[in-house]
């Protein structure tokens, strides 16, 4: 779906760059969010992505992803190298404000088509197209709901809910938050009845630059005996785009961007 993974992920879910955290203190429920926005609203971002889909069959593809995210829109292509019988096949996704998210599919050599339900899977994978788009750190109500220890580390739980002029395909959203090195290491996802319909673990943390990145994430949840494993052996920020890049006619053409000038 900032999830950001994050990305696209998811976008997801590879947008859950972070800095080391400098406050002593315990952050307030708001404060966290609103850092984890603001690590998610970071520009223009290249990602080069591997995406294992295990369920009753078995798919690995290859995909690059071109995100820019402000405070105020998103914007997402994810296209595909490989396999070859895949190749081309790309997503354009938009998010302006509180507004729904759209966008459209592209299936080579001239198949085009909107999206209708934003509930889809992201290329038959765990991830739904929401969860690449959307950013709920940025939902109007934060909370701490408790604490709990993921692989070793204590993590305040942030519940993240839409207020009621944004819109969601979720009714919730649980981030297990690692705040020394403000990355999720658990997200997750519930309809507005309560029940769970995703799970994202974040499995390996890898320290960049001073980042630190979620270079491994796994989604569950969506699908019975099916999950998703994401890796992202690629992620480059300050790259140039242009707005053709985010466009319909953009899709049909796989390119990576510049890096911006220093």
């Amino acid at each position: 779906m900032s999830l950001p993974v994050t990305a696209a992920i998811i976008g997801l879910t590879l947008a859950f760059s972070s800095c080391a955290a400098e406050s002593p203190s315990p952050p307030t429920a708001n404060d966290l969010a609103s850092r984890l926005s603001a690590l998610r609203q970071d520009g223009a971002s290249y990602v080069r992505l591997r995406m294992e889909i295990k369920g009753s069959t078995k798919e690995t593809l290859q995909l690059q992803i071109k995100e820019r995210r402000t405070k105020d829109s998103s914007e997402v292509v994810y296209q595909v190298l490989y396999p070859k019988e895949w190749k081309g096949e790309s997503v354009l996704l938009r998010k302006i404000g509180n507004h729904p998210a759209s966008g459209s599919v592209f299936v080579p050599p001239n198949t085009l088509r909107p999206i209708d339900d934003l509930k889809e899977p992201l290329f038959c994978s765990d991830l739904s197209y929401e969860d690449v788009v959307e950013n709920f750190f940025a939902w109007d109500q934060q909370a701490i709901v408790g604490t709990e220890k993921v692989d070793g580390v204590t993590c305040p739980i942030l519940e993240s809910k839409p207020g009621k002029d944004e819109r969601s395909i979720y009714g919730s959203v649980r981030s297990w938050i690692d705040v020394r090195r403000l990355v999720p290491l658990r997200v997750e996802k519930y309809a507005s009845s309560g029940q769970l319909l995703r799970r994202i673990a974040t499995t390996r943390v890898v320290a960049d630059a001073g980042h630190h990145i979620p270079a491994d994430l796994t989604v569950g949840g969506a699908r019975p005996d099916s999950s998703t494993l994401l890796d992202g052996s690629r992620i480059r920020h300050n790259v140039t785009y242009t707005d053709r890049d985010f466009t319909v006619e953009g899709l049909k053409e796989i390119a990576t961007p510049r890096r911006s000038p220093d």
